[in-house]
């Protein structure tokens, strides 16, 4: 049980809010005058490198408050090698010399006592990369320890809002924008919430998942194996006390709360088309005891039917729908006739596969109407267009197909519920490549696809709760693995950013350097100016801009690759009136250089000097011009699946999944293509279980 202290830090950070227009309704305003009050101060700073590379780097910054709450943060630093940071997010950053100050931004000034905030950056170094060892937040020198300071007078002003009203579901909805979800933890199946890699979850974990700004939690269950045999199917007590005691502790955040019946989906429920009866007993039975168990919770505990429903062996569509019709409404009387917050919770509803398809969502639109019930939520998930969110038949770029399966699908939901006052979540979204290597999807692209998701979702007044199923939030780090794509999806809650055509400009090296022009999408905002590091460049000098179109001149390009290294030898920061900068690395680079090979079906790799390139994509054709490999609709094979590059090692891997799909003796033509635009083509003959690779 967590001590009373840590209780009460939680009481007093939990604010109600009322999202999607709504003004917050102001209760009280008090001002309170203190004399000769003694404050606690103390810090712990972790600081830490994720990525280095020639000339270059990325540094998180993570700060513990270990004293009294402050509103208004400063931490200063001073690099011991000479480094410059030339990009930051979640903070502002200045320095003079080597000494650095990094000041909040709005939504991050607040640190409560054992709360903790984070920022990211990259920087520049010559010569060594040393790591600072001493910070001081607020002029106060981080030990790991707090010390006792006397001020003479304080003001704290006191403000209680109210939640939104009971039985206005919009509006909770509203309020639950931004969601976050729990993933691998007590969704994993085994007999243990640790059974997929992650720890034991802790209050810790939701402290700063909140403190991150967001507003509700979903927290997958499954619950196959903790579920005993028939008739009863009794639910292990010491497991559904495990779940509550997470549930309350998020409730005690102030979170909105979401559990549901997780990978039973597709374990046991999905077999209904051929064993109704005890498919139908074991749900009823599941949900009888999970509506007793938390009758009684906070209304802010909202319960989800069943996660991604789908069936095998149906006969088609009309019977899947008719069997999740089943399943949702038996949910909904069970819960309903339990009573006590259960009579008017909040309920979630999915289509069939959580998809936005227009007939799955028509299917759930007549549950709907059937149940008539104002306290309920229709609910899809959303990973975007599977070519670009795998990178698989060419689908590199953030581009108009996108961009329109996403406003297709959310315009889909809007016009079924939304516009009928019926709130829709998309529960789960984000990229299915983010399970696999860190380059699937290349990380301008990325950060466009979040950006334009985020945008959109708040246009049709939609709330989203980010997939993580651990690579995203460490979960004992309470760091993000990518805090530049966490800034550019939080500040998407709020406002648009501007970015551009790529975060990446190519020069050759064995040519000379030449001007480069991106395209801006300024998307509402306007250009304000290019900077490198804290210097500002000079507009009509460094670079230009006429109409969208900026160009980087080649004197600038010239003056800040230095010695032109291959890789990124420098990064600007292109700013704009509102949102987050667009960060531009200036790259040198030459086509890079592959070699013969020989090896198996199991392990083959190219050799490969990439020489400051990286691989975007892999075509593979037979000699008649068929394709190759899996997925033989395209010739563009999958990202991570089929192929993948591995800069360390200098190789391209071809994968035993490439093999298994390829003719054998057949000789077959890969080209792979670049970032910079570069192609290069390459040959390979599978005999049996040996592979040999060329170049002719």
């Amino acid at each position: 049980m967590a001590d009373m202290r840590g209780k009460l830090r939680r009481i007093r950070r939990r604010v109600g809010l009322l999202a999607g227009g709504m003004a917050s309704l102001l209760a009280g305003v008090g001002l309170v005058a203190v004399t000769d009050a003694q404050a606690a101060a103390g810090c712990k700073v972790v600081y830490s490198v994720p990525s280095q590379w020639q000339g270059g780097f990325s540094g998180n910054v993570g700060i513990t408050n270990l004293g009294d709450p402050v509103t208004g943060w400063r931490l200063t630093w001073t690099f011991p090698s000479g480094q410059q940071i030339t990009q930051a997010w979640n903070a502002s950053v200045t320095a003079s010399g080597a000494d650095v100050t990094a000041t909040n931004v709005g939504y991050n000034a607040a640190i409560g006592t054992n709360g903790t905030v984070s920022f990211g950056f990259n920087g520049s170094w010559t010569g060594t990369n040393t790591a600072p060892t001493s910070f001081a937040l607020n002029g106060v020198t981080c030990t790991g320890g707090t010390t006792t300071t006397t001020s003479t007078t304080t003001t704290t002003t006191t403000t209680t809002t109210t939640n939104p009203p009971a039985g206005d579901a919009m509006a909770q909805v509203a309020a639950m924008q931004p969601g976050w979800n729990l993933g691998n933890s007590l969704d994993a199946v085994g007999s243990d919430e640790t059974a997929w890699g992650n720890p034991r979850i802790t209050e810790a974990l939701l402290d700063n998942v909140r403190a991150q700004g967001f507003k509700s939690i979903r927290i997958p269950v499954t619950w196959s194996a903790h579920q005993g045999p028939a008739p009863g199917y009794t639910v292990d007590a010491a497991y559904l006390n495990r779940v509550k005691e997470v549930v309350d502790w998020a409730l005690a955040d102030g979170f909105y709360v979401m559990v549901n019946v997780h990978h039973d989906s597709w374990q046991w429920i999905n077999a209904m088309p051929t064993d109704r009866t005890n498919v139908l007993a074991r749900y009823n039975s599941l949900w009888t005891q999970l509506a007793t168990k938390f009758r009684d919770s906070s209304t802010k505990l909202i319960l989800e039917s069943v996660n991604e429903p789908q069936f095998a062996n149906s006969s088609g569509d009309a019977q899947n729908a008719q069997l999740l019709h089943e399943l949702n409404t038996s949910f909904h009387g069970i819960v309903r006739r339990s009573g006590g917050n259960n009579a008017t919770r909040l309920l979630v509803l999915p289509t069939l596969h959580t998809s936005s398809e227009q007939a799955r969502v028509d299917e759930l639109v007549t549950t709907f109407n059937s149940l008539n019930d104002p306290n309920l939520i229709a609910t899809v998930h959303f990973y975007g267009y599977w070519p670009f969110s795998v990178n698989v038949a060419g689908g590199t770029r953030f581009d108009a197909a996108v961009q329109k399966d996403l406003t297709d699908s959310f315009d889909r939901v809007h016009a079924a519920f939304v516009s009928r006052g019926i709130p829709v979540i998309i529960g789960e979204y984000g990229l299915l490549g983010f399970d696999r290597h860190i380059g699937t999807i290349q990380q301008g692209e990325k950060l466009k696809f979040f950006e334009f998701l985020g945008h959109y979702a708040r246009s049709k007044q939609l709330t989203t709760q980010l997939w993580d199923n651990g690579q995203h939030f460490g979960r004992t780090s309470f760091q993000w693995s990518d805090p530049e794509l966490f800034a550019q999806i939080k500040s998407s809650w709020t406002t648009r950013s501007g970015t551009a055509s790529s975060d990446q400009v190519f020069s050759a090296r064995a040519s000379a350097i030449t001007g480069k022009a991106l395209t801006l999408n300024l998307n509402g905002t306007s250009f304000v100016g290019l900077r490198h590091g804290t210097t500002d460049l000079v507009r009509g000098t460094d670079y230009t801009v006429s109409g969208d179109q900026l160009t980087i001149t080649a004197s600038a390009i010239t003056r800040l690759s230095g010695s032109r290294a291959y890789g990124t030898n420098a990064t600007l920061s292109a700013r704009f009136s509102a949102g987050v900068p667009w960060r531009i690395n200036l790259v040198t680079y030459d086509t890079p250089v592959l070699q013969n090979a020989t090896g198996t079906t199991a392990a083959f790799a190219v050799p490969t000097t990439f020489r400051g390139d990286q691989l975007a994509t892999m075509e593979a054709k037979y000699a008649d011009g068929s394709n190759a490999g899996p997925h033989n609709w395209t010739s563009y094979k999958e990202f991570d699946q089929a192929f993948a590059p591995d800069y360390a090692a200098n190789a391209t891997t071809l994968k035993p999944a490439f093999f298994a799909e390829v003719t054998d003796g057949a000789k077959v033509t890969l080209t792979f293509h670049y970032w910079s635009g570069a192609k290069v083509t390459y040959y390979v003959t599978k005999s049996g279980t040996s592979v040999t690779g060329s170049l002719t």
